[in-house]
């Protein structure tokens, strides 16, 4: 471990150059690391201390300079890499038992039988339900290298006895997009909550399958997309802009300006397109708004994205942690850095900025937006300005709808009360509602959440100690009926079909569906 705490400070010495106070200051930590190891009172963990140490030194840097341990390494890497191996399920732990809400399509789990609503209650003779089990370690049971095998005992609705199955672990995909349906006429809407290594792929096979039914303009849904890889993004702006338009540049103290630009080759370059942003919009989503605003090729709507705007280095240690070292800023096009202000070694004020938007009323009201104005950018083509300082603010502005949204309904999603009320009527009523309704169109039309489930949901608010409050409940009642239509739409489908529900209030996708249509 000595070597790994050695070996930190030599890439860190060959970053930089080598100087005479550099290598003092290593010395100095090394002496330390080793007097503490060699004559503390107590027994020590070396690998401890040496965390310790690096951790430190990243938080008196800026807020998004990190370490990671290797278990957590493999926890990051594994959504945006495109796959993970395991049985193929999703899942929900309700009651302290893992249902199954759906099988991987063409997965290990589907094709021995697994169906949703099966509750796994054991794992090669282990049993997992009902001995508080943490969901960490049922995910370790249940993952696996690809051919292994794994025992299941599982709980049928209707079956007399316990049912065993062999799962032999796979591959199992994890897709970056959620949601791809035609949202009126001839719009498309595309949904994606990453930017992963398969995203840009997965991205032209859903516009390409939209096509197919009529699209001719498309909404980009960006809200709460946290971003991830920088290829990524790179690649879906490629297919809007003509060659040699700017995509972003990253520039850093010891890093040379690198430019990044379309190569001409894109797909997409005429197809009328809106991106919709919120407050947790950030990285790669928001190099991607850059782009397509900077070179005037789309509309941005929504509200100003979360101003994360710093370039990291990935530095693998050897024994699998890695410390994400910042290197550089993002900008867009026009020069605006997409960073929000920030102090180094002030994590604390860094984290309440979402606080203080809510609190300054920026996500209600667009006079209230913050930001530094006393610079001014140019878009490349019309010459719009635009400005920098943190985050893209949007060519449309769009307040977060507070019609509907109590505090009651709040504590209930909050506490995950709709996915446990909808897990529980799903188990029971499945076979039933999709018999009555064969396809979404018949759902979306029909269903209709009757008393008996919003009962439900109140009792399983009550047992998580939320108190019912009736006023609120009457006021709220539209959003929990949808929630809870939408969310027994994903058990039955899938993601697609929740945010055709959930979308239909959607402020800021029903202003996307405005602006195309004019």
């Amino acid at each position: 471990m000595k070597k790994t705490f050695i070996l930190l400070f030599v890439l860190a010495v060959a970053a930089v150059g080598v100087h005479a106070q550099t290598e003092a200051q290593m010395r100095k930590l090394q002496l330390a690391e080793a007097a503490i190891n060699r004559f503390y009172v107590d027994s020590v963990s070396e690998n401890k201390i040496v965390e310790s140490a690096i951790r430190a030194m990243l938080k008196e840097l800026d807020p998004h300079s990190t370490y990671s341990t290797a278990e957590e390494v493999k926890k990051l890497n594994e959504p945006l890499e495109g796959s993970f191996e395991g049985i193929g399920v999703s899942f929900n732990i309700v009651e302290d038992t893992l249902v199954v809400i759906q099988p991987v399509t063409k997965g290990p789990s589907e094709k021995v039988g697994i169906m949703a609503g099966d509750k796994i209650i054991a794992v090669d003779d282990t049993t997992i339900a009902g001995v508080n089990m943490s969901q960490d370690e049922i995910m370790k049971r249940l993952r696996g290298p690809k051919n292994s095998k794994v025992n299941l005992d599982i709980f049928r609705q209707g079956a007399k006895d316990i049912l065993k199955f062999t799962v032999v672990r796979d591959k199992i995909p994890v897709y970056s997009v959620n949601a791809a349906y035609i949202a009126h006429s001839n719009i498309g809407y595309v949904q994606f909550g990453e930017f992963g290594r398969t995203t840009h792929a997965e991205l032209l096979s859903a516009i390409e399958k939209l096509k197919t039914q009529g699209m001719e303009c498309l909404i980009i849904d960006l809200q709460d997309n946290s971003g991830g890889y920088l290829d990524a993004a790179i690649e879906i702006a490629n297919e809007f802009l003509d060659i040699n338009e700017p995509i972003v540049y990253t520039e850093g103290r010891a890093s040379r300006r690198r430019e990044y630009r379309a190569n001409g080759r894109g797909t997409l370059k005429n197809l009328p397109v809106v991106i919709l942003v919120n407050q947790n919009s950030a990285s790669a989503a928001e190099i991607l708004a850059g782009a397509i605003q900077d070179n005037d090729r789309g509309t941005i709507i929504g509200r100003r994205t979360y101003g994360k705007g710093l370039v990291q280095r990935a530095m693998d240690l050897p024994d699998g942690s890695m410390m994400r070292l910042t290197i550089a800023r993002y900008y867009t096009p026009s020069g605006r850095c997409i960073q929000k202000p920030y102090v180094k070694g002030d994590k604390d004020s860094y984290s309440r900025d979402l606080l203080n938007r809510i609190e300054s009323g920026e996500l209600y009201h667009e006079d209230s937006v913050h930001v530094d104005k006393s610079v001014e950018y140019k878009t490349l083509k019309d010459k719009r300005t635009v400005y920098g300082g943190g985050g893209i603010l949007p060519d449309f502005f769009v307040a977060i709808d507070t019609t509907y949204n109590t505090l009651y309904y709040r504590e209930l999603a909050v506490s995950s009360a709709f996915v446990k009320t909808t897990i529980k009527y799903i188990n029971k009523h499945r076979a039933e509602l999709k018999q009555k309704y064969p396809s979404f169109d018949d759902y979306f039309a029909h269903f209709e959440v009757g008393q008996d489930l919003l009962d439900q949901l109140i009792e399983e608010g009550k047992s998580m100690k939320i108190e019912y409050k009736d006023d609120e409940f009457k006021e709220g009642l539209p959003l929990i009926k949808l929630q809870l239509k939408a969310l027994l739409a994903r058990d039955l489908w899938d993601m697609s079909e929740y945010y055709q529900l959930i979308n239909t209030i959607n402020p800021v996708v029903k202003k996307g569906i405005e602006l195309l249509e004019e």
